[in-house]
């Protein structure tokens, strides 16, 4: 363990399926702990315009109130035919507080029932790390692609059934974890973001 890492560094979610994927992608390399292992059940405010900033909001919401290292993501699908959105509201697309996806992902597909293919898309996920010393670091991750005329296959989360992407015969919802997680925006932003943790030497992160 070199001086970048902490012991323990605290996700900023209480989302399974972020955590779950999150400790697949680092292996072992980094002790994960989530918002509930540190006894946070809070809902906490996602309100920014961009990615970047909901994702500094979250990792310097829990810092404050916990005094602990932490990192937060936040990811968003981009639709080329859709100006960009849903984007920074991807999670609440259909409305409402909560995270439905069912209901995010069926009305998604209304608004592109009349766009041809390719339908092209983008995930993009932003990450934010408030390091020890409370200096603010941020790494990016893309993977693009384009949208399904309908969902297909039954892994993964969120838009995952109905987003391909480039150069794919399959879903993100039919390959195994560790296939999408080799080329996903997710697993590019974690892979930036342990390489600068673990480096002997400081490096600048990705802008």
């Amino acid at each position: 363990m070199t001086v970048h890492t902490p012991e323990n560094i605290v996700f900023a979610t209480n989302n399974a399926h972020k955590l779950e994927e999150l400790r697949e992608i680092v292996g072992g390399r980094l002790n994960v702990l989530s918002l509930s292992e540190i006894g946070c059940h809070d809902d906490i405010p996602e309100d920014a315009p961009t990615l970047e900033g909901n994702a500094l909001t979250k990792a310097r919401w829990v810092r404050e109130r916990y005094h602990v290292s932490c990192f937060a993501d936040d990811t968003g699908l981009e639709v080329d035919a859709l100006g960009g959105a849903p984007g920074v509201h991807s999670a609440r697309y259909a409305g409402g507080a909560g995270h439905d996806a069912a209901a995010n992902t069926a009305r998604l597909l209304r608004e592109l029932a009349d766009v041809p293919a390719p339908r092209t898309a983008r995930f993009r996920t932003v990450i934010a790390y408030i390091d020890p010393d409370g200096r603010e670091h941020l790494f990016h991750g893309k993977v693009e692609g384009e949208i399904l005329t309908a969902p297909a296959g039954d892994g993964g989360f969120g838009y995952d059934p109905v987003f391909r992407p480039k150069g794919w015969t399959r879903s993100f919802a039919q390959a195994s974890p560790d296939e999408k997680n080799a080329v996903s925006h997710r697993g590019n932003a974690v892979r930036a973001f342990t390489a600068f943790l673990l480096s002997d030497k400081p490096v600048h992160p990705s802008e």
